[in-house]
């Protein structure tokens, strides 16, 4: 009995004592008390402080802006080839059975000058243009570039198009909100939104194409192809061109060419009718540490100088072989899409400061551009003629084969040395006019050997 007694005492003084403790030192109320000002925040999350909420950010106006600017474009191709020999000779080749593409464009001028991609119009005997009013023009092609994948479309019209201006994508940040505007699967008019992923993004460094996108995660599917991509104040940034996806579809990845080099392939299309581009005149690699151990260096980053160009801009503002490009005028080049994005917006006679590291130490100068005076077709690097190779040949137009690939051709005795006068009956005076024919197209190149001997090879 008296133990029961004890123990229930002990317990009951225990608890009183826990009690007074706990509301005379660890109460919230004592707290809170001694200190009015002090605040009770959960530790589970924390405040924004920047006074500005996800909210307020406002796609309505972009949208407004841009969204009567994007057409939709019609695209009908014959397909010659195709049917039966007795269908092509009772028929003939072009009423052979169509194929018709859809895509997006974008106006760019109030009297009907639209852009495009080149892979829309590729092939087209008949391109059809249907504003966001529901109106259809048939339009013109006035030049197409396939290396940039872009092409430049009229429409004759009586009344101003409300169109799209451009922006400047150089200046446009990874993380900055962005629209694309487009006609995915003939649903017209339609805005998605994004944010820019990437820059000067290249998806194959084994192509001859210098590409250098901005990558988004705005939703772009089959028929966005040439539609717009706008940042927040309605400006053209780029135009989309390209998905990245195993099923075919949108998986969060869409590819757009940047408004700067569009707009530059757009002028010279108008102004010269191919592309002018500028050549720095330098061969390489862009550093990673790869290539550091293998060179023996120890940048990472920058641009390394292989070889150098005799005569073009690099060589006669004393670039030599060894030196690492680290900046072009503001553009810092981190990778070789860095250097060929930003090229791609200059011409022949533009001229660019170039920042590079020779035997370690930092250097700039002023380089002049110069234009293009080689490229590749099929497997043969072709260059254009000196004016003693002109004398040579008595030729006054033409291309020579500088580096045979191609082993069909070899097969067929063109070597190097050979010259190239005519691709598919189109007299070729310089390797501009090369880029600008697409090997879907071709059907016959026109040689001219050292001794003087013309050949023609068929292409089927």
């Amino acid at each position: 009995m008296k133990s029961t007694f004890k123990t229930i005492l002990v317990s009951v003084s225990s608890a009183f004592i826990a009690v007074f403790v706990f509301e005379n030192y660890f109460s919230q109320e004592t707290i809170i008390s001694q200190n009015a000002t002090s605040k009770l925040i959960p530790t589970t999350y924390s405040y924004n402080t920047s006074g500005v909420a996800a909210e307020l950010t406002d796609f309505t106006i972009a949208a407004e802006k841009t969204v009567n600017g994007v057409v939709h474009v019609k695209n009908t191709s014959i397909r010659k080839g195709i049917g039966t020999w007795w269908f092509n000779n009772l028929y003939g080749e072009d009423n052979g059975p169509k194929r018709v593409g859809t895509g997006s464009g974008v106006v760019i001028s109030p009297d009907g000058l639209i852009i495009t991609n080149h892979h829309v119009i590729k092939d087209a005997s008949e391109i059809e243009v249907t504003t966001n009013k529901n109106k259809t023009y048939m339009a013109k092609l006035i030049g197409s570039d396939p290396n940039t994948d872009l092409a430049v479309l009229k429409i004759e019209t009586d009344e101003n198009l409300p169109y799209i201006s451009f922006g400047d994508s150089e200046s446009s940040k990874i993380g900055e909100w962005v629209l694309a505007v487009g006609n995915p699967f003939n649903l017209n008019s339609t805005v998605t939104a994004g944010i820019i992923s990437a820059k000067s993004r290249d998806l194959n460094d084994t192509d001859q194409k210098n590409q250098s996108f901005i990558q988004t995660d705005a939703a772009v599917n089959m028929g966005n192809s040439g539609g717009a991509l706008v940042n927040t104040k309605g400006e053209l940034i780029g135009i989309n061109t390209a998905i990245s996806s195993i099923s075919g579809g949108f998986v969060g990845y869409s590819f757009a060419v940047p408004s700067n080099t569009v707009k530059k392939v757009f002028e010279d299309i108008i102004e010269y009718g191919n592309v002018q581009k500028g050549l720095l005149g330098v061969q390489g690699n862009a550093l990673n540490a790869d290539f550091a151990e293998k060179f023996e260096i120890s940048d990472t980053q920058g641009f390394y100088i292989s070889d150098v160009e005799k005569g073009l801009g690099a060589d006669l503002a004393g670039l030599k072989q060894g030196d690492i490009i680290k900046k072009v005028d503001g553009t810092v080049i981190n990778q070789f899409s860095d250097l060929t994005g930003y090229l791609s917006t200059k011409r022949p006679g533009d001229k660019v400061k170039v920042f590079y590291k020779s035997e370690g130490k930092n250097k700039e100068v002023m380089v002049t551009l110069k234009k293009t005076n080689r490229t590749r077709f099929i497997g043969m690097e072709l260059k254009n003629l000196s004016e003693e190779e002109k004398a040579t040949f008595k030729i006054e137009k033409g291309v020579i084969i500088s580096k045979m690939l191609n082993s069909r051709l070899y097969n067929y005795g063109i070597e190097e040395g050979f010259v190239v006068l005519e691709v598919n009956d189109i007299l070729i005076d310089e390797v501009a006019t090369i880029e600008s024919i697409t090997i879907e197209s071709l059907s016959s190149i026109l040689f001219l050997s050292p001794d003087g001997q013309k050949e023609r090879i068929l292409f089927e």
